[in-house]
């Protein structure tokens, strides 16, 4: 996926989970933050980042923070971005070869999973989350406790009981990392669910991302650390 008129600054702080007051060209701005997560290993005072400009008068702020340098790797902090560039993954045949079917956001009971897919005589349900934590060359999930996180596991291992194939699929926004896990320290809860549902034969993969200042591409698989062993769950 790629974004349209990019401008860099200097990040100041974050008065609120949406806003950010930031530095253009010397001038302070408030900014759209599209990631409510907490972010703070990212948001640093001083840190380079990149905005998108919106041309929309009736907008509140004038640009949206998607972008942040941590040292020298860049980390796409766009929260609603994941789910576009698995959407293009799907369609280059990420999951199934010539996929015949893949629609967003279905309902499936009283659930609605980021994407229903239908392709080799086989049919999937799959659910998105983006990571921007690392640590240590490390991709980590979550940064904040989400009971919601939860709930969409447990969703996902009810379709796997019920016939369909089921994939929860980690998106790391940027390079760099060498392994994915859970968060235990953050949310020990998530991380037990997480290995539960890989025990029932959830699919569970991560893929980090190629990341410009305007641009966000899946690249590579990473190995999924689940237990005290690596277990690469690739395709």
């Amino acid at each position: 996926m790629k974004y349209e008129n990019i401008v860099e600054g200097v990040f100041k702080n974050r008065p609120n989970r949406f806003i950010a007051e930031v530095e253009i060209d010397g001038i302070v701005e408030k900014a759209h933050v599209k990631n409510t997560g907490r972010c703070r290993e990212l948001l640093i005072p001083g840190a380079k980042i990149f905005l998108q400009e919106h041309n929309n008068p009736s907008r509140k702020t004038k640009y949206s923070l998607i972008g942040v340098m941590k040292g020298n790797v860049m980390v796409n902090m766009d929260s609603q971005a994941p789910n576009k560039v698995v959407g293009e993954w799907l369609r280059q045949e990420g999951i199934y070869q010539n996929p015949t079917l893949i629609k967003p956001e279905q309902k499936y009971g009283n659930s609605r999973f980021d994407f229903y897919i239908e392709g080799n005589g086989k049919k999937s349900f799959l659910e998105v989350k983006g990571v921007t934590l690392e640590e240590n060359g490390i991709a980590r999930f979550p940064d904040a406790p989400t009971q919601r996180g939860i709930k969409h596991i447990e969703e996902l291992m009810q379709a796997k009981a019920e016939g369909y194939d089921a994939y929860i699929v980690f998106v790391i926004q940027m390079k760099g990392t060498h392994h994915f896990e859970p968060n235990d320290r953050t949310h020990q809860a998530f991380g037990e669910t997480l290995r539960k549902a890989g025990k029932a034969g959830v699919r569970i993969l991560a893929l980090d991302c190629l990341v410009k200042e305007n641009e966000l591409v899946i690249d590579q698989p990473i190995p999924v650390c689940l237990e005290s062993n690596t277990i690469d769950q690739g395709l």
